[in-house]
């Protein structure tokens, strides 16, 4: 009898089931939200890198980079959990909640409908029950007036007839009225039986099944909402433990260490500053005891000599300095303070004579430091090729990664040129999968690219030699103890690339200027080396780059240097003309015990 009651909780089920998914639904856009403010996050901290140049070297920023890519995984793991909550939570319940409208609308109505159907039959049955009142009442009624006329003496015999056949109506017609009501009444109260006892039971306990349902549903919802969270946490750990290592990764000393290699310059440092004494020309006439610059013969140098070998000297900074520099002080001539504190050298000791001389002539040795403020300002000059505006130690590294990545091009172009090869073998065999010819043109172009490559390589490795063998020489001078050595060395710039002239800055192979004994043997051979053995040149070769020497097909050479392994060999002509040339062009023959020899 509470099936409206049943009805309003049965409404109340599925608001609480909706209400739940709209929770749901706001915890998956708070999941999403925080995903791609974690994202965003990420993006925006991580360096927007165009060069390797830029690329993290430092221990604590790869540390914190590595911790962005994690952050950056924790996030696509909150993704995750948006996504399962999405897909198990709130879809299953909007789907369960579509469902279950359905189903107790359906149940619903068919208790409306037993309802009904009890309702009718009660009111067939009440009707005919009024009529069967109705009837008897009219019976009694016919009754009296019969036997009223029936007592009567002075009422005719037709009307006492009349009045006993109204008589037998209507007690015939309640009668039948009385039938009607108790078979009515038997229908009804069978039909009420079985809504209390049989429909209306069945239907409470659908309605009883179906809310027992949703609120089965409601758990395993509530356990897939914290199970998508449970099965990141794994995941989640990983990427906490990764931003613990990633922590534990920081090496200061390594980090001070690539500071060092970053900006060590390879100058020498400045060696004693010397005794400059102005009064040896005002008191010529005193005694032995005064102080003065005792006259060294060996040291002596001649002011004009200086001057003429200055201008093919190499200057620090690229620039010969001008005749208005400021004042020579101690400070001024030998150091320049960074604000790193580096200090960067000039020039080694000079003696007082050249020094004096230099000054009288009006064009000091010595350029301005303002430009070094910074302590990089030779990095903002024009890049040359040979990177000859870097100090000598950077100049070394970046030679030497360009070393390194024209290799990897010339065994990319091996590699390819050993495919072609193979390929026009197989064409050669197989003349219907392809013609042989037509690898030929880009044969020639690998062929001319290793060409190529080989040539730069040997250009960067001279570089690289002449770099290493004047660090090495500055190395030997920097710890000798040798003052008449110090001052033959003190004149020669720190590093050879810089130049008194800006039309020498772009200079290609080194040149001699002041000191043979510094460059690479290599390069200053005056005896000629002995041949080896002989070659014959299978392809002609043009040999326009400065170092080779050019060839015909089928030309004899002799062999003085093999092939160290850059793809080059050292070649001769009958007229003595010497030159590089490339091995895959030629067709080698060694002569027996000719390395010993």
């Amino acid at each position: 009898d509470q099936f409206d009651n049943l009805d309003k909780h049965t409404q109340w089920g599925i608001d609480f089931l909706e209400k739940y998914a709209k929770f749901v639904k706001e915890r998956i856009e708070i999941e999403q939200n925080y995903a791609k403010q974690l994202r965003n996050l990420v993006k925006k901290y991580c360096p927007k890198r165009s060069s390797k140049d830029e690329e993290p070297r430092f221990t604590s920023c790869i540390a914190f980079f590595n911790i962005l890519n994690e952050l950056n995984d924790y996030a696509g793991q909150r993704e995750v959990v948006a996504e399962e909550m999405g897909h198990r939570v709130y879809g299953e319940l909007m789907r369960y909640s579509h469902d279950l409208k359905t189903e107790r609308k359906m149940h619903l109505q068919e208790g409306r409908k037993a309802q009904q159907y009890l309702d009718m039959c009660w009111k067939q049955m009440d009707n005919s029950k009024k009529k069967f009142e109705r009837e008897c009442r009219e019976a009694e009624k016919a009754q009296q007036s019969y036997e009223r006329l029936d007592n009567d003496t002075n009422a005719t015999k037709a009307d006492v007839e009349k009045a006993k056949q109204q008589l037998n109506l209507r007690t015939h017609m309640a009668d039948e009225n009385k039938n009607e009501y108790a078979a009515q009444l038997q229908n009804f109260n069978g039909e009420q039986h079985k809504h209390y006892y049989i429909v209306i039971p069945q239907i409470y306990k659908q309605l009883q099944e179906m809310d027992e349902r949703r609120t089965i549903k409601l758990s395993e919802c509530y356990r897939g909402f914290a199970d998508s969270e449970r099965k990141v946490i794994p995941i989640i750990s990983k990427c906490l433990e990764g931003m613990i290592l990633a922590a534990k990764s920081v090496d200061e000393h390594r980090d001070s260490q690539l500071v060092i290699d970053c900006f060590k310059s390879g100058f020498e440092p400045p060696g004693d500053f010397p005794f400059e004494d102005y009064s040896q020309n005002i008191y010529r006439t005193i005694s032995d005891g005064t102080i003065s610059t005792p006259k060294q013969e060996g040291m002596r140098i001649d002011s004009k000599t200086t001057v003429g070998k200055a201008k093919g000297k190499l200057w620090l900074f690229g620039k010969k300095p001008k005749p208005q520099s400021p004042p020579l002080t101690p400070t001024s001539l030998y150091t320049s303070s960074t604000p790193n504190g580096s200090q960067y050298p000039i020039f080694s000791i000079e003696p007082v004579h050249y020094c004096m001389s230099d000054i009288k002539t009006g064009k000091p040795r010595i350029p301005s430091f303002r430009s070094l403020k910074r302590g990089h300002s030779y990095l903002q000059g024009p890049a040359l090729e040979d990177f000859s505006h870097l100090p000598p130690e950077q100049r070394r590294k970046k030679l030497q990664q360009r070393i390194d990545e024209l290799n990897r091009e010339l065994q990319k172009e091996t590699d390819q040129k050993d495919a072609l090869i193979k390929m026009k073998d197989v064409y050669e065999k197989n003349p219907q999968m392809g013609d042989p010819s037509s690898l030929q043109p880009k044969l020639a172009e690998t062929m001319s690219n290793m060409d190529r490559l080989r040539m730069e390589i040997h250009k960067n490795e001279a570089w690289l030699s002449e770099v290493e063998g004047k660090v090495a020489a500055r190395s030997d001078r920097r710890h000798s103890s040798d003052i008449n050595h110090l001052v033959t060395q003190g004149r020669e710039s720190p590093e050879g690339s810089y130049t008194d002239d800006a039309n020498q800055e772009g200079r290609g192979p080194p040149q001699q200027h002041a000191h043979p004994n510094e460059f690479d043997d290599e390069f200053e051979d005056d005896d000629p080396l002995p041949a080896i053995g002989h070659c014959k040149a299978i392809y002609p070769f043009d040999g326009h780059n400065e170092g080779t020497l050019a060839m015909k097909e089928g030309e004899i050479l002799y062999i003085i240097e093999e092939d160290k392994g850059d793809g080059w060999t050292r070649a001769r002509r009958q007229n003595g003309e010497e030159g590089y040339v490339p091995t895959s062009y030629i067709d080698v023959t060694l002569e027996k015990n000719s390395k010993g020899a």
